[in-house]
């Protein structure tokens, strides 16, 4: 256990476009400081989703029926409601709002996700009619990225690839992780002491989780700064996948 961590963004990260070499930007970005043995590296995925080329221009959309009837419910543009319906696995809810022109749509996204619109973002995006998706692999981009800093700089360096998602029951928007590399997914407690000698029985943190919602703070909508980095977390390398904070169906009492 540590007494303090630090978190600084990587500055000047220029527009990311399809195909660029999203690694090597980090590293030229980062500079002389570099990375040390131990920090974790936080990425927005619309970054990672650029270079990947996981953009979609609205003018080559052709709804279908399902997506122009979704769409006159909740007042979206049927285009980009038939690209929310081809990232999903199902439609879990949709509803109108009274406060607000557009209604909701919760998907469970093809990579297993609950979220609102199967996460498709209209935001960020340097042209009109264009909506970023995730990554197809999530976890893979973020295993080839961590493959090429530590090639460069050695040492176990972990890298977590967020969004921003809205949570049940609770106002407001946070980040989590998507994919992972190197980074535990959880951490369990299980079996050792709280700070009054009580064994714990059930705590299991999200380890992934707490960095991304940690790194919220200073990601911003308007600040084009989509990565930073984590250093002085109290951490193990693991094989991980984002795939593990995923609640199994057996254990959600609400679907």
């Amino acid at each position: 256990m540590t007494n303090s961590i630090s978190m600084f963004a990587i500055n000047n990260i220029p527009d990311i476009q399809s195909d660029d070499d999203l690694a090597a930007i980090l590293i030229s970005c980062l500079g002389e400081s570099g990375l040390q043995d131990g920090d974790i590296v936080v990425i927005a995925h619309k970054v990672v989703s650029k270079a990947e080329g996981k953009i979609v221009h609205l003018k080559d959309v052709i709804p279908s029926e399902q997506a122009i009837k979704l769409a006159e419910q909740v007042n979206k543009d049927p285009r980009k409601v038939e690209v929310v319906l081809r990232e999903s696995k199902q439609v879990v809810k949709v509803r109108k709002l009274p406060h607000r022109d557009e209604g909701l749509i919760i998907t469970e996204h093809k990579l297993g996700f609950i979220c609102a619109n199967s996460a498709v973002d209209e935001s960020n995006t340097e042209h009109p009619d264009t909506v970023i998706l995730l990554p197809k692999d999530p976890d893979n981009s973020a295993r080839l990225i961590r493959q090429r800093l530590e090639q460069v700089y050695g040492g176990n360096i972990g890298v977590v690839i967020t969004d921003t998602f809205g949570r049940p029951w609770r106002m407001g928007l946070v980040n989590v992780a998507i994919g992972l590399a190197g980074v535990p997914s959880q951490v369990s407690l299980i079996g050792e002491q709280d700070a009054y000698g009580r064994e714990l029985s059930v705590t299991v943190s999200a380890l992934a989780d707490e960095l991304a919602a940690a790194s919220g703070l200073l990601m911003s909508k308007s600040g084009k700064k989509p990565a930073l980095v984590f250093r002085g977390v109290d951490w193990q390398v693991q094989i991980s996948s984002a795939q593990d904070l995923l609640r199994p169906v057996q254990e959600d009492l609400f679907r």
